[in-house]
Protein backbone atom coordinates (compact mmCIF):
# COMPACT_ATOMS: atom_id res chain seq x y z
CA UNK A 1 0.00 0.00 0.00
CA UNK A 2 1.35 3.21 -1.10
CA UNK A 3 1.90 6.18 1.42
CA UNK A 4 -1.13 8.29 -0.37
CA UNK A 5 -3.49 5.49 0.47
CA UNK A 6 -2.04 4.66 3.98
CA UNK A 7 -2.64 8.50 4.68
CA UNK A 8 -6.21 8.37 3.19
CA UNK A 9 -7.65 5.04 4.96
CA UNK A 10 -5.99 6.47 7.99
CA UNK A 11 -7.62 10.17 7.83
CA UNK A 12 -11.53 8.06 6.55
CA UNK A 13 -10.97 5.32 9.58
CA UNK A 14 -10.70 8.16 11.68
CA UNK A 15 -13.08 10.33 10.74
CA UNK A 16 -15.67 7.38 10.55
CA UNK A 17 -14.63 6.49 13.84
CA UNK A 18 -15.08 10.25 14.82
CA UNK A 19 -18.59 10.67 13.53
CA UNK A 20 -19.84 7.52 14.68
CA UNK A 21 -18.80 9.01 18.23
CA UNK A 22 -20.67 11.69 17.93
CA UNK A 23 -23.43 9.89 16.49
CA UNK A 24 -23.85 8.00 19.72
CA UNK A 25 -23.30 10.83 21.50
CA UNK A 26 -25.93 13.06 19.94
CA UNK A 27 -28.64 10.05 19.83
CA UNK A 28 -27.87 9.74 23.27
CA UNK A 29 -28.24 13.16 24.28
CA UNK A 30 -31.13 13.83 22.03
CA UNK A 31 -33.07 10.79 23.79
CA UNK A 32 -32.03 12.05 27.14
CA UNK A 33 -33.49 15.41 26.29
CA UNK A 34 -36.46 14.24 25.21
CA UNK A 35 -37.36 11.65 27.75
CA UNK A 36 -36.65 14.24 30.43
CA UNK A 37 -38.79 16.96 28.40
CA UNK A 38 -42.07 14.03 28.79
CA UNK A 39 -41.18 13.33 32.01
CA UNK A 40 -41.50 16.96 32.80
CA UNK A 41 -45.29 16.91 31.16
CA UNK A 42 -46.43 13.96 32.93
CA UNK A 43 -45.48 15.33 35.84
CA UNK A 44 -47.49 18.00 34.97
CA UNK A 45 -50.29 16.04 34.23
CA UNK A 46 -50.01 13.76 36.85
CA UNK A 47 -50.13 17.09 39.45
CA UNK A 48 -53.37 18.19 37.49
CA UNK A 49 -54.96 14.72 37.84
CA UNK A 50 -54.18 14.36 41.34
CA UNK A 51 -56.12 17.73 41.89
CA UNK A 52 -59.18 16.14 39.43
CA UNK A 53 -60.00 13.42 41.06
CA UNK A 54 -63.29 13.35 42.30
CA UNK A 55 -63.25 12.09 46.05
CA UNK A 56 -66.13 9.41 45.40
CA UNK A 57 -63.55 6.02 44.44
CA UNK A 58 -66.41 4.80 41.89
CA UNK A 59 -66.03 7.79 39.73
CA UNK A 60 -62.02 7.03 39.55
CA UNK A 61 -62.09 4.72 36.39
CA UNK A 62 -64.34 7.01 33.90
CA UNK A 63 -62.54 9.92 35.22
CA UNK A 64 -59.32 8.24 34.35
CA UNK A 65 -60.55 7.05 31.07
CA UNK A 66 -61.54 10.59 30.73
CA UNK A 67 -58.81 12.26 31.15
CA UNK A 68 -56.25 9.97 29.34
CA UNK A 69 -58.56 10.42 26.25
CA UNK A 70 -57.66 14.07 26.71
CA UNK A 71 -53.90 13.70 27.33
CA UNK A 72 -53.47 10.37 25.13
CA UNK A 73 -51.53 8.80 27.89
CA UNK A 74 -52.10 6.25 30.06
CA UNK A 75 -52.64 7.10 33.81
CA UNK A 76 -53.05 4.19 37.01
CA UNK A 77 -54.26 4.78 40.29
CA UNK A 78 -52.36 2.73 42.96
CA UNK A 79 -53.03 1.96 46.50
CA UNK A 80 -50.66 2.49 48.90
CA UNK A 81 -50.01 -1.77 49.61
CA UNK A 82 -50.05 -1.75 45.64
CA UNK A 83 -52.97 -2.63 44.36
CA UNK A 84 -54.18 -1.35 41.09
CA UNK A 85 -58.11 0.12 41.42
CA UNK A 86 -58.07 2.24 38.43
CA UNK A 87 -56.32 2.16 34.70
CA UNK A 88 -57.13 4.16 31.56
CA UNK A 89 -56.30 0.86 29.36
CA UNK A 90 -58.72 -1.65 30.56
CA UNK A 91 -62.73 -1.20 29.73
CA UNK A 92 -65.22 0.29 32.07
CA UNK A 93 -65.87 -2.43 35.16
CA UNK A 94 -64.00 -3.89 37.59
CA UNK A 95 -60.05 -3.77 36.52
CA UNK A 96 -58.92 -7.68 35.50
CA UNK A 97 -56.58 -9.51 37.81
CA UNK A 98 -53.01 -6.98 37.79
CA UNK A 99 -50.03 -7.87 39.13
CA UNK A 100 -49.06 -6.02 42.42
CA UNK A 101 -47.25 -3.07 42.19
CA UNK A 102 -45.72 -2.36 45.24
CA UNK A 103 -42.26 -3.45 43.49
CA UNK A 104 -42.28 -0.86 40.64
CA UNK A 105 -39.32 1.55 40.82
CA UNK A 106 -41.64 4.84 40.81
CA UNK A 107 -44.06 3.84 42.86
CA UNK A 108 -41.77 3.25 45.69
CA UNK A 109 -40.18 6.30 44.90
CA UNK A 110 -43.69 7.77 44.89
CA UNK A 111 -44.87 5.77 48.34
CA UNK A 112 -42.15 6.98 49.68
CA UNK A 113 -43.03 10.90 48.97
CA UNK A 114 -41.24 11.63 45.91
CA UNK A 115 -41.25 12.09 42.33
CA UNK A 116 -40.62 8.63 40.73
CA UNK A 117 -39.91 7.72 37.38
CA UNK A 118 -39.48 4.41 35.17
CA UNK A 119 -38.43 3.72 31.50
CA UNK A 120 -39.09 0.23 30.45
CA UNK A 121 -41.50 -2.80 28.54
CA UNK A 122 -44.81 -2.98 29.95
CA UNK A 123 -46.20 -6.39 31.09
CA UNK A 124 -49.96 -5.40 31.34
CA UNK A 125 -49.85 -3.87 27.77
CA UNK A 126 -46.62 -4.97 25.88
CA UNK A 127 -45.21 -1.74 24.96
CA UNK A 128 -42.59 0.37 25.96
CA UNK A 129 -43.54 3.14 28.25
CA UNK A 130 -42.05 5.67 30.19
CA UNK A 131 -43.87 6.32 33.75
CA UNK A 132 -44.05 8.45 36.32
CA UNK A 133 -45.47 8.58 39.60
CA UNK A 134 -46.30 11.24 42.33
CA UNK A 135 -47.84 10.20 45.76
CA UNK A 136 -52.16 11.04 45.64
CA UNK A 137 -55.21 10.12 45.18
CA UNK A 138 -55.79 6.53 46.74
CA UNK A 139 -52.03 6.35 47.24
CA UNK A 140 -49.96 6.55 43.83
CA UNK A 141 -51.72 9.05 40.64
CA UNK A 142 -49.24 7.39 38.05
CA UNK A 143 -49.01 8.44 34.38
CA UNK A 144 -47.09 6.90 31.40
CA UNK A 145 -46.44 7.71 28.08
CA UNK A 146 -45.40 5.53 24.79
CA UNK A 147 -41.57 5.94 23.57
CA UNK A 148 -42.65 5.31 20.11
CA UNK A 149 -42.38 9.38 19.40
CA UNK A 150 -39.37 9.77 20.92
CA UNK A 151 -38.00 6.88 18.51
CA UNK A 152 -39.54 8.53 15.89
CA UNK A 153 -37.88 11.68 16.74
CA UNK A 154 -34.96 10.16 17.25
CA UNK A 155 -34.58 8.07 14.03
CA UNK A 156 -35.80 11.66 12.09
CA UNK A 157 -32.88 13.01 13.86
CA UNK A 158 -30.64 9.76 13.29
CA UNK A 159 -31.22 10.11 9.75
CA UNK A 160 -30.14 13.75 9.23
CA UNK A 161 -27.01 13.47 11.25
CA UNK A 162 -25.96 10.27 8.95
CA UNK A 163 -26.38 12.13 5.97
CA UNK A 164 -24.51 14.97 7.27
CA UNK A 165 -22.09 12.49 8.44
CA UNK A 166 -21.57 10.75 4.57
CA UNK A 167 -21.10 13.97 3.25
CA UNK A 168 -18.70 15.00 5.63
CA UNK A 169 -16.76 11.59 5.34
CA UNK A 170 -16.80 11.87 1.53
CA UNK A 171 -16.17 15.53 1.84
CA UNK A 172 -12.95 14.42 4.46
CA UNK A 173 -11.89 12.18 2.10
CA UNK A 174 -11.47 13.93 -0.92
CA UNK A 175 -9.46 16.51 1.35
CA UNK A 176 -8.01 13.84 2.46
CA UNK A 177 -6.83 12.65 -0.57
CA UNK A 178 -5.44 15.88 -2.21
CA UNK A 179 -3.65 16.36 1.03
CA UNK A 180 -2.03 12.87 0.90
CA UNK A 181 -0.98 13.43 -2.74
CA UNK A 182 0.74 17.18 -1.82
CA UNK A 183 2.33 15.58 0.81
CA UNK A 184 3.32 11.84 -0.87
CA UNK A 185 4.31 14.27 -3.93
CA UNK A 186 7.70 16.12 -2.46
CA UNK A 187 8.10 12.39 -0.22
CA UNK A 188 7.88 10.12 -3.60
CA UNK A 189 10.50 12.91 -5.35
CA UNK A 190 12.73 12.60 -2.53
CA UNK A 191 12.17 8.44 -2.52
CA UNK A 192 13.92 8.89 -6.42
CA UNK A 193 16.40 11.11 -5.43
CA UNK A 194 17.85 9.09 -3.18
CA UNK A 195 17.55 6.24 -5.79
CA UNK A 196 19.51 8.63 -7.66
CA UNK A 197 21.93 8.89 -5.40
CA UNK A 198 22.61 5.13 -4.88
CA UNK A 199 22.84 4.70 -8.23
CA UNK A 200 25.33 7.44 -8.22
CA UNK A 201 23.20 10.50 -10.76
CA UNK A 202 22.82 13.36 -10.15
CA UNK A 203 19.39 14.03 -8.12
CA UNK A 204 16.94 16.31 -8.22
CA UNK A 205 15.56 17.67 -5.15
CA UNK A 206 12.30 19.12 -4.90
CA UNK A 207 10.34 22.28 -2.96
CA UNK A 208 7.18 21.56 -1.25
CA UNK A 209 6.35 24.38 0.67
CA UNK A 210 5.95 22.33 3.89
CA UNK A 211 8.88 23.30 6.55
CA UNK A 212 9.55 20.06 7.77
CA UNK A 213 9.90 18.48 4.34
CA UNK A 214 11.99 21.12 2.97
CA UNK A 215 14.05 20.90 6.22
CA UNK A 216 14.35 16.87 5.26
CA UNK A 217 15.30 17.87 1.49
CA UNK A 218 17.84 20.03 2.58
CA UNK A 219 19.23 17.38 5.32
CA UNK A 220 19.75 14.65 2.06
CA UNK A 221 21.21 17.38 0.00
CA UNK A 222 23.87 18.32 2.24
CA UNK A 223 24.30 14.48 2.83
CA UNK A 224 24.37 14.06 -1.02
CA UNK A 225 27.44 16.35 -1.20
CA UNK A 226 29.18 15.07 1.94
CA UNK A 227 28.92 11.48 0.46
CA UNK A 228 29.94 12.87 -2.88
CA UNK A 229 32.97 14.32 -1.19
CA UNK A 230 33.41 10.92 0.54
CA UNK A 231 33.31 8.99 -2.33
CA UNK A 232 35.02 10.96 -4.33
CA UNK A 233 38.04 10.61 -1.24
CA UNK A 234 37.71 6.48 -1.80
CA UNK A 235 38.18 7.26 -5.12
CA UNK A 236 41.12 8.74 -5.30
CA UNK A 237 42.79 6.71 -2.22
CA UNK A 238 40.95 3.53 -4.29
CA UNK A 239 42.89 4.72 -7.28
CA UNK A 240 46.17 5.56 -5.26
CA UNK A 241 46.33 2.23 -3.54
CA UNK A 242 45.70 0.47 -7.02
CA UNK A 243 48.21 2.41 -8.50
CA UNK A 244 50.97 1.70 -5.78
CA UNK A 245 49.94 -2.01 -6.07
CA UNK A 246 50.50 -2.02 -10.05
CA UNK A 247 53.97 -0.14 -9.68
CA UNK A 248 55.43 -2.32 -7.04
CA UNK A 249 58.00 -4.83 -8.72
CA UNK A 250 56.66 -7.91 -5.97
CA UNK A 251 53.81 -9.67 -7.15
CA UNK A 252 50.55 -8.81 -4.83
CA UNK A 253 47.79 -11.44 -5.29
CA UNK A 254 44.31 -11.17 -2.87
CA UNK A 255 41.34 -13.48 -2.36
CA UNK A 256 38.07 -13.16 -0.07
CA UNK A 257 37.02 -15.61 2.05
CA UNK A 258 35.28 -18.35 -0.59
CA UNK A 259 38.92 -17.95 -2.42
CA UNK A 260 38.06 -15.85 -5.25
CA UNK A 261 41.18 -13.61 -6.50
CA UNK A 262 39.99 -10.26 -6.27
CA UNK A 263 43.36 -8.81 -6.84
CA UNK A 264 46.10 -9.47 -8.81
CA UNK A 265 49.03 -6.55 -10.49
CA UNK A 266 50.73 -6.94 -13.48
CA UNK A 267 53.91 -8.09 -11.50
CA UNK A 268 52.06 -11.00 -10.35
CA UNK A 269 51.11 -12.06 -13.41
CA UNK A 270 54.38 -11.79 -14.92
CA UNK A 271 55.76 -13.83 -12.31
CA UNK A 272 52.97 -16.54 -12.65
CA UNK A 273 53.05 -16.63 -16.22
CA UNK A 274 49.34 -15.13 -17.18
CA UNK A 275 48.43 -12.53 -19.58
CA UNK A 276 46.80 -9.13 -18.35
CA UNK A 277 43.14 -10.33 -19.92
CA UNK A 278 43.43 -14.19 -18.84
CA UNK A 279 41.29 -14.68 -16.28
CA UNK A 280 42.97 -16.21 -13.03
CA UNK A 281 42.08 -19.36 -11.39
CA UNK A 282 40.52 -19.82 -7.75
CA UNK A 283 43.30 -18.68 -5.08
CA UNK A 284 43.50 -22.47 -4.09
CA UNK A 285 44.02 -23.47 -7.47
CA UNK A 286 46.53 -20.95 -8.68
CA UNK A 287 50.15 -23.15 -7.97
CA UNK A 288 50.56 -26.53 -8.25
CA UNK A 289 53.83 -27.11 -6.36
CA UNK A 290 53.30 -28.31 -2.79
CA UNK A 291 55.54 -25.80 -1.24
CA UNK A 292 53.29 -22.72 -2.48
CA UNK A 293 50.06 -24.86 -1.92
CA UNK A 294 50.75 -24.98 1.65
CA UNK A 295 51.30 -21.39 1.64
CA UNK A 296 47.92 -20.61 0.35
CA UNK A 297 46.16 -23.13 2.51
CA UNK A 298 47.82 -21.93 5.83
CA UNK A 299 46.90 -18.19 5.11
CA UNK A 300 43.38 -19.19 4.24
CA UNK A 301 43.32 -21.08 7.80
CA UNK A 302 44.12 -17.64 9.20
CA UNK A 303 48.05 -18.33 10.16
CA UNK A 304 50.42 -15.67 8.77
CA UNK A 305 53.46 -17.30 6.57
CA UNK A 306 56.89 -15.37 6.65
CA UNK A 307 59.78 -15.47 4.01
CA UNK A 308 58.67 -18.90 2.54
CA UNK A 309 61.49 -19.42 -0.34
CA UNK A 310 59.42 -22.06 -2.57
CA UNK A 311 61.06 -23.37 -6.03
CA UNK A 312 58.16 -22.74 -8.85
CA UNK A 313 58.87 -23.63 -12.33
CA UNK A 314 62.03 -22.27 -13.63
CA UNK A 315 61.52 -19.59 -10.93
CA UNK A 316 62.67 -18.68 -7.05
CA UNK A 317 59.82 -17.22 -5.74
CA UNK A 318 59.84 -15.39 -1.88
CA UNK A 319 56.28 -15.66 -0.50
CA UNK A 320 54.59 -13.45 2.24
CA UNK A 321 50.93 -14.49 3.38
CA UNK A 322 48.68 -12.80 5.77
CA UNK A 323 44.81 -13.54 6.50
CA UNK A 324 42.61 -10.32 5.91
CA UNK A 325 40.12 -9.55 9.05
CA UNK A 326 37.45 -9.41 6.96
CA UNK A 327 38.00 -12.99 5.56
CA UNK A 328 40.72 -14.02 2.90
CA UNK A 329 44.30 -13.30 2.53
CA UNK A 330 46.76 -11.56 0.53
CA UNK A 331 50.22 -13.17 -0.92
CA UNK A 332 53.39 -10.86 -1.87
CA UNK A 333 55.56 -13.00 -4.25
CA UNK A 334 59.16 -11.71 -4.75
CA UNK A 335 61.10 -12.80 -7.88
CA UNK A 336 64.23 -13.58 -6.42
CA UNK A 337 65.03 -15.77 -9.78
CA UNK A 338 67.21 -12.99 -11.55
CA UNK A 339 69.06 -12.32 -8.02
CA UNK A 340 70.15 -16.06 -7.19
CA UNK A 341 71.22 -16.03 -11.23
CA UNK A 342 73.31 -12.47 -10.13
CA UNK A 343 74.75 -14.34 -6.72
CA UNK A 344 75.24 -17.11 -9.08
CA UNK A 345 77.55 -15.21 -11.67
CA UNK A 346 78.87 -13.46 -8.68
CA UNK A 347 80.35 -16.20 -7.26
CA UNK A 348 81.54 -17.59 -10.70
CA UNK A 349 82.93 -14.19 -11.46
CA UNK A 350 85.19 -14.53 -8.17
CA UNK A 351 86.12 -18.34 -8.65
CA UNK A 352 87.17 -17.48 -12.30
CA UNK A 353 89.24 -13.99 -11.44
CA UNK A 354 90.73 -16.14 -8.55
CA UNK A 355 91.85 -19.21 -11.34
CA UNK A 356 92.90 -16.63 -13.79
CA UNK A 357 95.12 -14.62 -11.19
CA UNK A 358 95.93 -17.99 -9.20
CA UNK A 359 98.13 -19.94 -12.89
CA UNK A 360 100.13 -16.65 -13.52
CA UNK A 361 100.52 -15.85 -9.55
CA UNK A 362 101.75 -19.43 -9.13
CA UNK A 363 104.32 -19.00 -12.15
CA UNK A 364 105.48 -15.67 -10.94
CA UNK A 365 106.28 -16.64 -7.26
CA UNK A 366 107.29 -20.31 -8.41
CA UNK A 367 109.70 -18.49 -10.78
CA UNK A 368 110.88 -15.52 -8.57
CA UNK A 369 111.71 -17.77 -5.47
CA UNK A 370 113.99 -19.48 -7.74
CA UNK A 371 115.47 -16.80 -8.45
CA UNK A 372 115.94 -15.72 -4.62
CA UNK A 373 116.77 -19.03 -3.81
CA UNK A 374 119.34 -20.28 -6.27
CA UNK A 375 122.07 -18.28 -8.34
CA UNK A 376 121.23 -19.27 -12.10
CA UNK A 377 123.37 -18.50 -14.90
CA UNK A 378 122.53 -15.69 -17.26
CA UNK A 379 120.35 -17.44 -19.75
CA UNK A 380 118.53 -18.94 -17.17
CA UNK A 381 118.27 -16.10 -15.39
CA UNK A 382 116.42 -14.19 -18.33
CA UNK A 383 114.43 -16.74 -19.58
CA UNK A 384 112.70 -16.60 -15.84
CA UNK A 385 112.68 -12.86 -15.80
CA UNK A 386 110.84 -13.36 -19.55
CA UNK A 387 108.08 -15.89 -17.48
CA UNK A 388 107.87 -13.31 -15.05
CA UNK A 389 107.00 -10.71 -17.19
CA UNK A 390 104.71 -12.41 -19.77
CA UNK A 391 102.55 -13.83 -16.50
CA UNK A 392 102.64 -9.96 -15.72
CA UNK A 393 101.50 -8.48 -18.53
CA UNK A 394 98.81 -11.54 -19.01
CA UNK A 395 97.82 -10.07 -14.95
CA UNK A 396 97.67 -6.41 -16.51
CA UNK A 397 95.77 -7.73 -19.22
CA UNK A 398 92.95 -9.56 -17.28
CA UNK A 399 92.88 -6.11 -14.61
CA UNK A 400 92.24 -3.86 -17.96
CA UNK A 401 89.72 -6.15 -19.14
CA UNK A 402 88.10 -6.47 -16.06
CA UNK A 403 88.56 -2.55 -15.61
CA UNK A 404 86.92 -1.75 -19.10
CA UNK A 405 84.17 -4.13 -18.41
CA UNK A 406 83.01 -2.60 -15.44
CA UNK A 407 82.79 0.59 -16.87
CA UNK A 408 80.93 -0.91 -19.96
CA UNK A 409 78.45 -2.26 -17.45
CA UNK A 410 78.01 0.61 -15.53
CA UNK A 411 77.31 3.05 -18.49
CA UNK A 412 80.07 5.29 -17.22
CA UNK A 413 81.54 5.27 -20.94
CA UNK A 414 79.85 6.59 -24.02
CA UNK A 415 80.78 6.47 -27.16
CA UNK A 416 82.17 9.70 -29.52
CA UNK A 417 80.95 8.95 -33.19
CA UNK A 418 82.71 9.82 -36.05
CA UNK A 419 83.20 8.35 -39.62
CA UNK A 420 85.48 5.93 -39.38
CA UNK A 421 87.48 4.11 -42.83
CA UNK A 422 86.16 0.75 -42.43
CA UNK A 423 89.11 -1.02 -44.33
CA UNK A 424 92.05 1.50 -42.81
CA UNK A 425 90.90 -0.05 -39.44
CA UNK A 426 90.76 -3.40 -39.95
CA UNK A 427 94.57 -3.41 -42.05
CA UNK A 428 95.92 -1.07 -38.95
CA UNK A 429 94.29 -3.76 -36.10
CA UNK A 430 95.76 -6.69 -38.14
CA UNK A 431 99.35 -4.94 -38.23
CA UNK A 432 99.26 -4.45 -34.77
CA UNK A 433 98.18 -8.17 -33.97
CA UNK A 434 101.40 -9.08 -36.11
CA UNK A 435 104.25 -7.55 -33.70
CA UNK A 436 103.19 -10.75 -31.41
CA UNK A 437 101.70 -13.16 -32.95
CA UNK A 438 102.12 -15.60 -35.94
CA UNK A 439 99.97 -13.58 -38.44
CA UNK A 440 102.17 -14.28 -41.46
CA UNK A 441 100.74 -18.26 -41.71
CA UNK A 442 97.22 -16.82 -41.70
CA UNK A 443 95.36 -15.23 -44.65
CA UNK A 444 93.51 -11.78 -44.09
CA UNK A 445 91.17 -10.36 -46.63
CA UNK A 446 88.61 -7.65 -46.63
CA UNK A 447 85.53 -7.54 -47.92
CA UNK A 448 83.60 -4.05 -48.16
CA UNK A 449 80.49 -3.82 -49.97
CA UNK A 450 80.01 -0.90 -51.38
CA UNK A 451 78.16 2.24 -49.76
CA UNK A 452 79.86 0.73 -46.59
CA UNK A 453 83.48 2.00 -46.84
CA UNK A 454 82.61 4.28 -43.66
CA UNK A 455 80.98 3.44 -40.68
CA UNK A 456 80.13 6.26 -37.66
CA UNK A 457 81.43 4.98 -34.48
CA UNK A 458 83.53 5.63 -31.23
CA UNK A 459 86.71 4.41 -33.66
CA UNK A 460 88.78 3.24 -29.87
CA UNK A 461 85.76 1.46 -29.83
CA UNK A 462 86.05 -0.08 -32.71
CA UNK A 463 89.51 -0.69 -32.83
CA UNK A 464 88.83 -2.64 -29.77
CA UNK A 465 85.81 -5.14 -31.23
CA UNK A 466 88.36 -5.58 -34.13
CA UNK A 467 91.69 -6.30 -32.02
CA UNK A 468 89.01 -8.70 -29.41
CA UNK A 469 87.75 -10.08 -32.87
CA UNK A 470 90.49 -10.97 -34.41
CA UNK A 471 92.82 -12.20 -31.47
CA UNK A 472 90.14 -14.83 -30.96
CA UNK A 473 90.17 -15.44 -34.59
CA UNK A 474 94.12 -15.79 -34.71
CA UNK A 475 93.81 -17.98 -31.58
CA UNK A 476 91.29 -20.69 -33.04
CA UNK A 477 92.80 -20.78 -36.75
CA UNK A 478 95.37 -22.62 -37.70
CA UNK A 479 98.29 -21.78 -40.42
CA UNK A 480 97.15 -22.04 -43.55
CA UNK A 481 93.41 -20.88 -42.38
CA UNK A 482 92.18 -17.69 -43.35
CA UNK A 483 90.41 -14.56 -41.43
CA UNK A 484 88.28 -12.15 -43.47
CA UNK A 485 86.90 -8.66 -42.41
CA UNK A 486 83.78 -7.88 -44.14
CA UNK A 487 80.99 -4.97 -43.84
CA UNK A 488 77.80 -4.98 -45.57
CA UNK A 489 74.20 -3.11 -45.58
CA UNK A 490 71.59 -4.81 -43.29
CA UNK A 491 68.30 -3.26 -42.25
CA UNK A 492 69.17 0.77 -41.32
CA UNK A 493 72.80 0.05 -40.40
CA UNK A 494 75.85 -1.38 -40.98
CA UNK A 495 76.85 -5.39 -40.11
CA UNK A 496 80.96 -5.74 -39.19
CA UNK A 497 81.57 -8.88 -39.14
CA UNK A 498 85.14 -11.29 -38.45
CA UNK A 499 85.01 -14.76 -40.26
CA UNK A 500 87.46 -17.15 -39.57
CA UNK A 501 88.49 -21.10 -40.74
CA UNK A 502 89.12 -22.51 -37.44
CA UNK A 503 87.80 -24.83 -35.42
CA UNK A 504 84.62 -23.38 -34.69
CA UNK A 505 82.29 -23.61 -31.60
CA UNK A 506 79.85 -26.62 -30.77
CA UNK A 507 76.04 -25.49 -30.92
CA UNK A 508 75.87 -25.52 -26.56
CA UNK A 509 78.27 -23.25 -26.07
CA UNK A 510 77.92 -20.67 -29.03
CA UNK A 511 75.02 -19.25 -27.01
CA UNK A 512 76.93 -18.33 -24.10
CA UNK A 513 80.55 -17.43 -25.74
CA UNK A 514 79.59 -13.88 -24.84
CA UNK A 515 79.12 -14.58 -20.85
CA UNK A 516 82.18 -13.47 -19.02
CA UNK A 517 85.06 -15.47 -18.37
CA UNK A 518 83.27 -18.67 -20.61
CA UNK A 519 85.35 -20.50 -23.17
CA UNK A 520 84.32 -23.57 -25.12
CA UNK A 521 87.74 -24.76 -25.33
CA UNK A 522 89.08 -23.44 -21.55
CA UNK A 523 92.66 -25.08 -21.51
CA UNK A 524 93.37 -23.81 -25.17
CA UNK A 525 92.57 -20.76 -24.67
CA UNK A 526 94.34 -20.55 -20.83
CA UNK A 527 97.42 -21.69 -23.05
CA UNK A 528 97.20 -19.07 -25.54
CA UNK A 529 96.51 -16.35 -22.58
CA UNK A 530 93.36 -15.24 -23.13
CA UNK A 531 91.28 -13.56 -20.38
CA UNK A 532 87.75 -14.64 -21.34
CA UNK A 533 86.44 -11.22 -21.33
CA UNK A 534 87.06 -10.51 -24.83
CA UNK A 535 83.60 -10.86 -26.61
CA UNK A 536 81.82 -9.63 -23.39
CA UNK A 537 83.46 -6.50 -23.57
CA UNK A 538 82.78 -6.61 -27.64
CA UNK A 539 78.69 -6.76 -27.12
CA UNK A 540 78.61 -4.20 -24.32
CA UNK A 541 80.83 -2.28 -26.64
CA UNK A 542 78.74 -2.77 -29.71
CA UNK A 543 75.13 -2.37 -27.77
CA UNK A 544 76.77 1.03 -26.00
CA UNK A 545 76.22 2.12 -29.99
CA UNK A 546 72.66 0.60 -29.79
CA UNK A 547 73.71 -2.02 -32.30
CA UNK A 548 73.99 -5.98 -31.20
CA UNK A 549 75.76 -8.96 -31.71
CA UNK A 550 75.49 -12.14 -32.82
CA UNK A 551 77.39 -15.49 -33.90
CA UNK A 552 77.04 -17.91 -36.34
CA UNK A 553 79.57 -21.00 -35.81
CA UNK A 554 79.86 -25.20 -36.76
CA UNK A 555 82.87 -27.78 -35.49
CA UNK A 556 85.61 -27.64 -37.82
CA UNK A 557 84.13 -24.90 -39.96
CA UNK A 558 85.07 -21.70 -38.55
CA UNK A 559 83.38 -19.18 -36.15
CA UNK A 560 81.60 -15.83 -37.78
CA UNK A 561 80.99 -13.07 -35.30
CA UNK A 562 78.70 -9.60 -36.63
CA UNK A 563 78.58 -6.44 -35.07
CA UNK A 564 75.66 -4.53 -36.22
CA UNK A 565 75.79 -0.59 -35.70
CA UNK A 566 72.57 1.76 -36.58
CA UNK A 567 72.70 4.52 -39.23
CA UNK A 568 72.37 6.93 -36.26
CA UNK A 569 74.10 5.90 -33.08
CA UNK A 570 72.20 5.89 -30.16
CA UNK A 571 74.17 7.68 -27.22
CA UNK A 572 73.50 6.21 -23.96
CA UNK A 573 73.42 8.20 -20.18
CA UNK A 574 76.38 7.82 -17.83
CA UNK A 575 74.81 5.93 -14.52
Amino acid sequence: MTFVHRLVSGFIFILVVTVGLLFWIAERSLRRDLEHEIGHDLEIEARLIREALPPDSVLWSATVRRLAAQTGHRITLITRDGRVVADSDFPPGPPPPIENHSGRPEVRAALAGQVGTSRRQSKSVGRPLLYLAIPGGPGVVRVAAELDQVNATVRRAQRAVAGAALLAILIGSVLALLTGRSVARPLTEIGSAAREIARGSVPRFPRSGLPDIDELVETMREMHEQLGHRFDQLRRERAETAALVESMIEGVVAADSRGHITTANSAARRILGYRFDEPLPEFAELFRVKGAREVVDQVMKGSAVQDREVEVADRTLLMNARPLPAGGAVLVLHDLTELRRLESMRRDFVANVSHELKTPLTSISGYAETLLSDTPDAETTKRFVGTIAGNARRMQRLVDDLLDLARLEAGRWQPEPEPIDVAAMCRETWSELGDGAPTSAIEFRIEIEKGTEKIVADPDAVRQILSNLLENSLRYTPPGGRITCRSARVENGIALSVADTGSGIVPEHLARIFERFYRSDPARSREQGGTGLGLAIVKHLVEAHGGRVSAESERGSGTTITCWFPNAPVTQRPA
